[in-house]
């Protein structure tokens, strides 16, 4: 039996980036869970689709399309989260762009998109969501950070990699500025997720290669990220704010891949 400390009986949740993968993951287990869940996604089609098959097995859950790299866009999806299940309590910002351009040939409005959607968005988000928090005297504001940036580089992903430390560096401080009103701020860092077509892992032989070189020897799956968000925002985690879960197998752990064939593991 699941201690209750660990359920979501009667929260709200607004997840964006919840059309698939990682996100999708998160929505489903907040939903199982006992959580209402509004997902904003940018594919409209996606995120309803998500949404269907929760309501088909009894879970409330709804959708938006959603464009989060814009202020406006962001503060609609606070509201409409608010509207229909009228409260907020959680708000779990896991949408987020990565261009995959070397340095010298990233364009402005490509670092302006990386900057919007993975960074900015967390103030604009926070922002709105903080008279709702405020008003029910606690809540939760989790972010889908990254290894990328904060611990590792990868080549080709400097964007991508600045705003994720950015991410991390939004959620100390916005969690010491908040943790006086009950409202805690964390992140999850996923390292290797197995995720659907159009990712650096979508090639059988690309994931396998790298599969190997994680301690743990397997990809994650979407429900590690959310598993550990869950928990996050649960009652459980009450006592904890200004951190970031690294859930990566391990992987982050060795400083390469020889270290490993060094030791015999």
């Amino acid at each position: 039996m699941t201690p209750a400390a660990f359920g979501l009986p009667g929260r709200v949740a607004l997840v964006t980036g919840g059309g698939r993968g990682i996100g999708a993951a998160i929505v489903r287990v907040f939903a199982q869970a006992g959580a209402q869940v509004l997902i904003a996604n940018r594919s409209a089609d996606a995120g309803e689709a998500v949404a269907a098959a929760l309501r088909a097995e009894g879970h409330v859950a709804e959708s938006i399309g959603c464009d989060i790299g814009r202020r406006d866009e962001a503060e609609r999806a606070v509201a409409e989260a608010a509207r229909r299940f009228g409260r907020l309590d959680i708000v779990v910002h896991n949408a987020a762009i990565n261009p995959w351009a070397t340095l010298g040939s990233i364009e402005d409005q490509a670092l302006d998109d990386t900057l919007a959607v993975n960074l900015k968005a967390c103030f604009w988000l926070a922002q709105a969501a903080l008279p709702h928090w405020r008003a029910r005297g606690g809540g939760r504001m989790l972010v889908t950070s990254s290894v990328t940036g904060p611990r590792v580089a990868m080549p080709g992903s400097s964007a991508y990699a600045a705003s994720k430390a950015g991410v991390n560096g939004f959620i100390r401080s916005a969690a010491l500025e908040l943790a006086h009103e009950g409202i805690t701020v964390n992140g999850v860092e996923p390292g290797f997720i197995a995720k659907q077509g159009g990712s650096l892992l979508s090639a059988p032989e690309r994931a396998a290669r790298i599969a190997r070189h994680i301690p743990a020897g397997t990809l994650g799956r979407p429900e590690d990220i959310a598993y550990a968000m869950c928990f996050l925002a649960s009652d459980a985690a009450r006592y904890v704010t200004g951190q970031t879960l690294v859930v990566d197998g391990g992987s982050t752990l060795p400083e390469s891949p020889i270290f490993q064939d060094a030791c015999g593991t």
